[in-house]
């Protein structure tokens, strides 16, 4: 039997665009690195191509830089993959689905799966997916005047209809995290007001009240006043009394409260050791003092005077180790650490 081949003498005038994308990831995304993304949808909507970052940046009309920052965005954020040469320059972009994105921006279609939600998903939030809600589900919920009225609120509060993703999500923290309605309605009420509309954003925070075991509208206020008190007492221990924190330091100030669970009396040592070590409030020394103390299981302030109490022992050797050759005493300078 004889091949037959196919081939098609025109080429498409259509660059197709994810949905997931427009829900899940332009929403936060700079418009300059949404167009390099695009751009780079067309490039590859007729066939692989070759282009250098040179030729890029003068379709665009940016710099080669601007298209650098905008490649590492998106690879951040794994829509993309980078390859570089041994002297590290750029020679391979491979683009990836949107729908096989990370697990904080999977999700963005319904999915089709009838599997239940399974108890270990129940148990740690975090690894709960709106996947695990059928069409069947989703349909059966939005027949409850609870939830009816909650999706017509949460649209009040974004400023617009809402999208299929953004449904399914909401839908999610109610069925899937066993939040209350009311809960919903002050999640997404905090995070407006906040200034962050994004669903993306709004589920990060649902998941992390979801592993705080926060179940109602008190406990979320509880928990936010905390932790909003304790990011100005911080700041405080810095020196710093003008302003309010940005979303870097916040990042940093959840990792200390919450992942490495410090209290507030460590935290506040390893600002006062940055101040004094470095003059200035540089959120990345007090983060490495901490670390360090992380390693080393530090708990309690003792803990901590203890692995001075070893550092300066240490020191002290080697002191004696560096007197000077001739005998006669001099010593050279120790340069001072943090313990850490």
């Amino acid at each position: 039997m004889s091949m037959i081949t196919l081939h098609n003498t025109s080429h498409p005038e259509v660059t197709i665009l994810s949905n997931t994308f427009i829900d899940n990831y332009m929403p936060e995304a700079n418009g300059e690195f949404v167009k390099v993304y695009i751009y780079l949808l067309r490039a590859l909507s007729s066939a692989p191509v070759s282009f250098s970052l040179e030729q890029m940046a003068d379709r665009l009309l940016c710099t080669e830089r601007d298209i650098l920052r905008a490649l590492k965005y998106w690879a951040k954020q794994e829509l993309l993959t980078l390859d570089f040469t041994d002297n590290n320059k750029l020679c391979g972009i491979a683009l990836l689905s949107p729908s096989g994105a990370s697990s904080d921006t999977a999700a963005a279609e319904i999915s089709g799966t009838s599997e239940p939600l399974s108890a270990e998903a129940s148990a740690n939030p975090s690894s709960a997916r709106p996947e695990a809600l059928t069409p069947e589900r989703v349909s059966e919920l939005k027949q409850n005047e609870d939830i009816i009225q909650l999706l017509y609120v949460a649209e009040q509060y974004l400023g617009k209809t809402l999208s299929p993703t953004e449904v399914q999500k909401l839908l999610f923290f109610y069925d899937g995290l066993g939040m209350s309605v009311d809960l919903i309605d002050y999640l997404i009420e905090y995070c407006v007001g906040h200034n962050h509309k994004s669903i993306r954003y709004i589920e990060k925070v649902a998941l992390a009240w979801a592993e705080e075991g926060i179940t109602s509208v008190e406990e979320a206020k509880q928990s936010g006043s905390r932790y909003n008190k304790d990011y100005f007492s911080i700041l405080k221990a810095l020196g710093i009394t003008n302003r309010n924190p940005v979303e870097t330091e916040i990042t940093l100030m959840d990792t200390w409260l919450k992942t490495y669970g410090f209290s507030m009396e460590i935290i506040q040592e390893a600002c006062n050791r940055t101040v004094l070590q470095t003059g200035q409030a540089s959120f990345q020394y007090t983060d490495k003092i901490l670390e360090g103390w992380k390693q080393k299981e530090v708990r309690t302030m003792d803990d901590i005077r203890s692995l001075d109490s070893a550092h300066k022992k240490k020191a002290s050797g080697k002191k004696v180790r560096t007197q000077h050759p001739s005998g006669t005493g001099i010593q050279q300078p120790i340069q001072q650490f943090p313990a850490a």
